[in-house]
């Protein structure tokens, strides 16, 4: 719950209610969470605050970033909830700001955009090259395996606070790094307290409430040691740093809901597998892969599944029922189902009713947090420059790469002039540009630090192959998103460029048959065990919509 935050979120028309089934009320977040949830609703981090503040830290705005007057989605614009302000971290993560609105509703701290808008700089780039993804969830990997982005570009939720704070989605150009730290800092030194978004903090200012040792604040938000900093006599980066670790402590807490043993519980397929006594997570030592197979079998032998009807609870921001009936059930077992080998017989490609979905998104968390080439990229550039375009894309070795930084990989502050054709937007006047995802980041010289864990992902998947051949196979790989609730991240995939999850199915559908057929370059593996029939496709969704849940 965000429970020291909840007269600022009814300001803002956002504030959270309980799930259904109903459940116990949560204890209040740490102090940690309260400030990093604070300084993720903070606008005053942009360049755009920064150009238009004359160095004042409390100044209030004569006209906001014209970015914000507005929020895209898929249809018609909306009103922006922070209008007249400049960027901050939940205009692209948003949460229950459109509870209310019709055709919009709530979200899993993602946005309504295919590719969500970005502040106007010189550059010219006007959109984010991807879509936004959920925040919740997103960090459970353990710190040795996670990767976040869909390209894991940060190996920990601290390194993408900081590239997000001062890089271009919040206004920065690459090489103005330095410039943003500190002016994040100088906006942590005066901040007065006297704004909206302080009041729920006691109207305190962020020097109290970072130094953390004054008598006027209350004992739930006194930080602990390890995360404070002297405001008082730290530098710009101890400053940064510290409010760079409070964020990602919110971010980290963000988590669909689970019961007091660890279980999720809060969506029609949790509460099915509890009426039938049905394990909802894994046991000790044993992986999601594992326990999604034996899940398959005892449903597969179930004698009389116990269904989830409109009693058993129901939903307060989703029209459509709480239930887990017969068409569930029939999507959940094409869900789980695999072929007997790779490919598939004959005989099981005609038959269809197999998902092979649990190859990448084994429950309970549905995701295996790993990079997959699933195809959408190349799907998205076809539909633009026409059919096989993608698989004769010009795509340069890792010693023509290296040769020239500027031409084929995207800017940094090192190298601020780079093209990025790679990490693209496809577009028909250049056919040059795309995304090729993991591609830009393994093995860049400018991205050192998630190296490691991106290179024992690549072993993992593919053996231990030379740098030049590894690039290769990270051509179109995008990180598994996770599947829970996904009626309030739409719409989907990295692109963007599906809007509901029957066609996502439908999607998957197809490229089963295209990669059988040799016509997706570097595909995944798996996609090969995907063998649907037309009859298929409606349990299948059926089964994913009934992992909604009541998040907020």
């Amino acid at each position: 719950m965000r429970a020291a935050l909840a007269h600022l979120f009814l300001a803002f028309g956002a504030f959270k209610l309980a799930s259904q089934p109903v459940l116990a009320q949560e204890d209040a977040d740490p102090p940690e969470v309260v400030i990093g949830e604070r300084l993720f609703l903070e606008t005053r981090f942009a360049q755009f605050f920064f150009a238009n503040s004359h160095g004042n830290a409390n100044a209030t705005l004569a006209a906001g970033d014209p970015v914000m007057n507005h929020q895209v989605t898929t249809d018609a614009p909306m009103p922006g909830p922070f209008a007249r302000k400049s960027m901050n971290c939940r205009a692209c993560h948003l949460v229950d700001e459109f509870g209310a609105t019709a055709g919009a509703g709530n979200r899993t701290y993602a946005d309504f955009a295919r590719r969500s808008p970005v502040p106007a700089r010189e550059d010219g780039r006007v959109t984010t090259p991807r879509n936004s993804p959920s925040l919740v969830n997103a960090t459970l990997p353990k710190r040795k395996t996670l990767l976040l982005h869909f390209d894991g570009e940060f190996d920990s939720t601290v390194d993408l606070v900081k590239g997000t704070f001062t890089g271009r989605n919040f206004g920065w150009l690459p090489g103005e790094q330095k410039q943003a730290i500190v002016h994040i800092a100088h906006i942590i030194r005066g901040d007065n307290g006297k704004d909206s978004l302080a009041q729920d903090t006691g109207g305190l200012s962020y020097l109290v409430l970072l130094t953390g040792v004054a008598p006027s604040i209350p004992e739930e938000l006194v930080l602990p040691d390890k995360f404070r900093v002297n405001v008082y006599t730290a530098s710009d980066d101890q400053i940064f740093d510290a409010v760079a670790r409070l964020v990602a402590a919110y971010v980290d807490s963000l988590r669909f809901s689970q019961d007091d043993d660890g279980a999720f519980n809060s969506s029609p397929f949790d509460v099915f597998l509890k009426k039938n006594n049905l394990p909802r997570r894994p046991a000790k030592r044993e992986t999601n892969l594992e326990y999604a197979r034996r899940l398959r079998t005892l449903v597969e032998a179930l004698p009389n599944p116990k269904f989830v009807t409109p009693a058993d609870g129901r939903f307060q921001f989703h029209d459509q029922p709480f239930v887990f009936g017969t068409n569930e059930l029939a999507g959940l077992k094409i869900f789980l189902r695999e072929p007997s080998e790779l490919p598939p017989t004959a005989a099981e490609i005609s038959a269809g009713g197999i998902g092979n979905c649990l190859a990448c998104h084994a429950p309970p968390d549905f995701t295996d947090f790993r990079f997959h080439n699933t195809g959408v990229a190349q799907a998205e550039y076809d539909s633009i420059h026409g059919q096989g375009a993608f698989s004769a894309l010009e795509i340069p070795a890792l010693k023509q790469r290296a040769a020239n930084f500027d031409a084929n990989l995207p800017p940094t502050a090192r190298h601020p002039n780079a093209r990025g054709p790679f990490l693209s937007v496809p577009s028909a006047d250049d056919p040059a540009l795309t995304d090729l995802g993991l591609w830009n980041v393994f093995a860049n010289p400018d991205q050192k630090k998630s190296q490691a864990k991106i290179r024992r992902a690549l072993v993992a998947a593919f053996g231990k192959l030379p740098t030049d051949q590894m690039l290769d196979k990270a051509i179109g790989l995008f990180k598994t998103p996770g599947l829970r609730d996904l009626a309030d991240s739409a719409p989907y995939f990295h692109t963007g460029q599906f809007d509901t999850l029957d066609s996502v199915v439908g999607f998957y559908r197809g490229i089963g048959n295209a990669t059988r057929a040799g016509a997706v370059r570097n595909a995944d593996p798996q996609l090969v065990g995907v063998a649907l029939n037309s009859e298929d496709l409606d349990a299948l969704a059926a089964f994913l919509k009934s992992l909604t849940e009541d998040y907020s």
